[in-house]
């Protein structure tokens, strides 16, 4: 079972569409996307959790990826996959 993933977005960040192409393309089907720019609670939340002011700031289940690079970075190593199968980082 995949678990939750979640992503703290703007509307115009162009790293966030990025990365979501490619979380779309691994076959995710839910993704959680929490737009900052719409509610600043949420980015004051986004800052608390992960200590950092960009987006996007992924989270696959408890695990922070952290934004697009980072992503594409655990695809490249080939530990994206077992990720989204659940597996552990």
């Amino acid at each position: 079972m995949q678990p939750a993933i979640r992503m703290y977005s703007t509307a115009v960040c162009p790293y966030c569409v990025r990365a979501e192409q490619l979380l779309l393309r691994k076959g995710v089907t839910t993704l959680e996307k929490i737009r900052i720019d719409l509610d600043p609670a949420r980015r004051d939340e986004m800052m608390t959790i992960t200590g950092r002011r960009t987006v996007p700031q992924i989270f696959i289940g408890d695990y922070h990826v952290g934004g697009c690079d980072e992503l594409h970075a655990l695809d490249r190593e080939g530990r994206l996959d077992p990720l989204l199968r659940g597996e552990a980082a």
